[in-house]
């Protein structure tokens, strides 16, 4: 089971650095006044498919009962929750398949919100 929690912690770090990554390129792109394309909606994709990744390894540590060691658990269950659903909603409601200008900037700065909330589910997952 310690190596559930080690990688448990290492796709945390991947996670914050890898959102830190795309929301700077996200940025690079929406000042040059660059639209969203491919590229980057597949590496927001990996980045969703890292945050489910670490939500189900998660889920294993809270079945063999190792969320209770954690100083908040429940607030950092709802940051778990929270990272899933926030960016599809952004592009599903918020910009509504909008791949201009605009819908870069939305989602490089929705990146870059989500490399903090990445950094504040660190900060809640450790032991109290």
């Amino acid at each position: 089971m310690e190596f559930v929690v080690v990688l448990h912690e290492g796709l945390s770090n991947m996670a914050w650095m890898f959102f830190l990554a795309i929301g700077l390129w996200g940025l690079v792109r929406a000042i040059r006044g660059l639209p969203v394309d491919g590229s980057y909606l597949g590496a927001a994709a990996i980045g969703q498919g890292l945050f489910l990744l670490q939500s189900l390894i998660g889920v294993i540590l809270w079945v063999n009962g190792r969320l209770g060691s954690l100083a908040r658990p429940e607030v950092h269950v709802l940051y778990g929750a929270f990272v899933i659903v926030f960016l599809p909603f952004i592009y599903f409601t918020a910009l509504r398949g909008d791949d201009s200008n605009r819908g870069q900037w939305v989602l490089a700065f929705s990146n870059l919100f989500l490399f903090g909330v990445a950094l504040r589910l660190i900060t809640t997952g450790l032991l109290g």
